[in-house]
């Protein structure tokens, strides 16, 4: 389900930041929690309740780039769809997480896994269910910025902020071609592909055609709001608002 087109040269999130592959972010994370658990002598009963924030976004509008800045605000990691595919796709991976999750707070995971297979209807494919896991292991370890892959419908409504960016075609063919140094006819044919992809995705995953405004607490328009700043503030006061 990974959908990093053949066809276009740009990878969705991508800005010109250098991050850890998704793999390399994966294995320094899994050590990270394997220490904790070493570390950890009594843990309480009753496992935390994390806030998330989840990020929807038209491709090419610079969603990963206002995480980024949002997170050095409030200090959560940002988990991009990179890193989701990269899990979803590797059931291990997942699993690795789920057992340490498990070892602190016994049956806890497949409660909350029993719950959300009850309520979202969308879970029907191995995928939609690996994804479902993958998210809801990874939001209940740690504070989370998620970008993509539709994670505001996994999470239960109420524990996340859920923002929705948007723009005109003319905003995200503007900033594609002079990030990529491209023609901007080719970066109109590029997000063309990379739009179909992810209607595909949706379609496929959680059989929606398209984001309404109605699921999510903050919209926010780039052709109005450019500053990548700016947004990146709207959303942290948003966020405080909401959960204090």
């Amino acid at each position: 389900m990974n959908q990093i087109s053949e066809e276009t040269g740009y990878k969705p999130g991508y800005y010109g930041k250098k991050r850890l592959s998704a793999a390399a972010w994966t294995d320094a994370n899994i050590k990270e929690w394997n220490k904790n658990q070493e570390n950890k002598k009594q843990e309480e009963k009753t496992p935390a309740t994390y806030h998330n924030i989840c990020f929807s976004r038209q491709i090419g509008v610079g969603a990963l780039e206002i995480a980024d800045l949002l997170s050095e605000i409030i200090h959560y990691r940002v988990i991009d769809r990179e890193i989701l595919e990269h899990m979803a796709q590797d059931t291990n991976l997942t699993q690795k997480i789920i057992g340490f999750y498990d070892e602190r707070y016994p049956g806890k995971m497949s409660e909350l896994f029993s719950m959300l297979i009850n309520e979202k209807t969308f879970i029907k494919s191995d995928y939609a269910r690996q994804l479902v896991k993958t998210v809801t292991a990874l939001a209940n370890t740690k504070p989370t910025i998620f970008v993509g892959r539709g994670t505001h419908l996994i999470l239960p409504r109420q524990t996340v902020l859920a923002v929705r960016f948007i723009c005109s075609k003319e905003y995200r063919v503007e900033r594609l071609a002079k990030m990529m140094d491209i023609d901007p006819s080719k970066a109109e044919k590029q997000l063309k592909v990379i739009d179909n992809e992810q209607h595909q995705f949706f379609k496929t995953v959680y059989q929606k055609k398209e984001a309404p405004v109605e699921e999510f607490d903050l919209v926010i328009n780039r052709d109005h709001i450019s500053g990548a700043a700016q947004a990146a503030k709207i959303v942290a006061c948003a966020y405080e608002q909401k959960f204090g």
